[in-house]
């Protein structure tokens, strides 16, 4: 068998390479939807349908070579990184939940902030950490089963909330000077990372103050059902711990080992468990992850055979056949981005297939290069979070148990952020940039 034959070629471009998602999307968006249930097709099994198609319908090469091109999509660095960020975060999730972090975090936020303040704090906190730390994984991870705590103590759904912390971390991922997603587009753009934020930062914040105080109305009706208990201040530590080293911009692998070794110490110290207790809490966390993992797992695998088959090279050529004015270029840039977002399902390496070519467009129709990465970036991250196999929707999902696609209906930020970064090209936004 000839292995190098397998990754690097690309079959011709092919609108039927995309069918597998086609599968994937019908069997699990448009069937959850017409049933009216999100949780009545299992995610995994929409996966593992998706992918045997994507298997069946590849070209080529034989049924071993096929396997072996899906299992080298679902090997890749990218995925087995994000895997164990999963396995980490679980493991600190539930030590932190035994010894009594979050029950302790989730009372210390209730005291600061009055009822009808805490959605507002809630998303002004996530947009502060991702911004601050560069990565809506990160903030993901952090947040999430504290805002799932304050839900079960308040009459907001644990969906909701959740989708409050996840619309906030894009903030940070799409503005952070230190997020992979900026990185990535001033690179492939040629422009320097302050001015393309200067031209984020005017698309980006009247999305959230929008999105800001439609929280602060809306919350002004919660109600506590259930009075905060006292704060056990020493069981927050492990959380100012993970907030204060991502902060830092410590790797987040080491913030979750720093956060689960925090957990095991001060729940040993209060006997909230032994050794064991907190050895079987993180086996727990982990095993909690499992189905988080398959699917990431088939969806590396089922995306590759779709690059493999010709259909990111399909969507290259067909957007860019058609372009004619400097707004028709920006909408091509943005289309591209979103369907290769779409097609990888990470951000930054949707950047980075076609930033190349964006910058091309940019050339030859004189689009401003801030603009242009502005473009690349944000689109990027809307699409990011609102795919309901993303890592941080996967991720977010895992750790409140929810469905990926409940929670999509109340992305408001990221659906906020598109419908703003649309605008911007349509009424050519800001002028500077344009």
């Amino acid at each position: 068998m000839d292995y190098n034959k397998l990754t690097p070629i690309v079959n011709k471009p092919s609108a039927w390479a995309l069918s597998p998602l086609a599968v994937f999307l019908c069997m699990y968006l448009v069937t959850s939807l017409i049933i009216n249930d999100f949780y009545k097709v299992p995610i995994t099994v929409a996966f593992m349908v998706a992918s045997i198609y994507s298997v069946a319908t590849t070209k080529g090469l034989s049924l071993n070579d096929r396997l072996i091109q899906y299992s080298s999509g679902a090997a890749n660095k990218n995925i087995m990184l994000m895997i164990w960020i999963f396995i980490m975060a679980g493991a600190f999730a539930e030590s932190a939940k035994a010894m009594g972090a979050i029950d302790a975090t989730v009372n210390l936020t209730m005291q600061l902030l009055p009822g009808n303040l805490l959605l507002a704090g809630i998303f002004l906190a996530s947009c502060f950490i991702s911004l601050s730390i560069g990565t809506s994984v990160g903030t993901i991870v952090a947040l999430v089963p504290v805002a799932a705590g304050i839900a079960s103590k308040t009459d907001v759904s644990v969906v909701f909330m959740t989708a409050i912390v996840v619309g906030g971390a894009f903030f940070g991922d799409n503005l952070s000077f230190i997020s992979d997603t900026t990185i990535a587009a001033t690179r492939t753009q040629g422009c320097v990372m302050r001015d393309k934020f200067r031209v984020n930062f005017m698309i980006a914040i009247p999305a959230a103050l929008v999105v800001f105080i439609y929280y602060i109305i809306y919350g002004s009706h919660i109600e506590v059902t259930h009075p905060a208990s006292p704060v056990e201040w020493v069981k927050v530590i492990p959380y100012i711990i993970v907030l204060g080293t991502a902060i830092t911009g410590l790797n987040v692998m080491l913030v979750l080992i720093l956060g689960i070794l925090s957990a095991g110490i001060i729940g040993m110290c209060y006997e909230s468990f032994d050794v064991y207790g907190w050895f079987g809490s993180m086996g727990q966390g982990i095993v909690g992850m499992g189905e988080l993992i398959i699917i990431t797992l088939m969806a590396g695998g089922m995306l590759e055979l779709i690059r493999f088959n010709g259909g990111i090279d399909y969507i290259l050529h067909k957007l860019t056949r058609h372009i004619k004015s400097k707004r028709g270029a920006e909408l091509s840039i943005a289309a591209l981005v979103s369907l290769a977002n779409v097609c990888t399902a990470n951000n930054t390496i949707a950047i980075i297939t076609v930033g190349p070519l964006a910058s091309d467009i940019a050339d030859e129709y004189h689009v401003d290069k801030r603009k242009s990465a502005s473009i690349l970036d944000t689109f990027s991250c809307v699409v990011q979070g609102i795919i309901p196999y993303g890592a941080q929707m996967l991720i977010a999902a895992g750790l409140t148990q929810l469905s990926p696609l409940s929670i999509v209906c109340y992305l408001y930020y990221p659906m906020a952020l598109g419908i703003a970064a649309l605008l911007s090209i349509l009424l050519r936004y800001p002028k500077r940039y344009s």
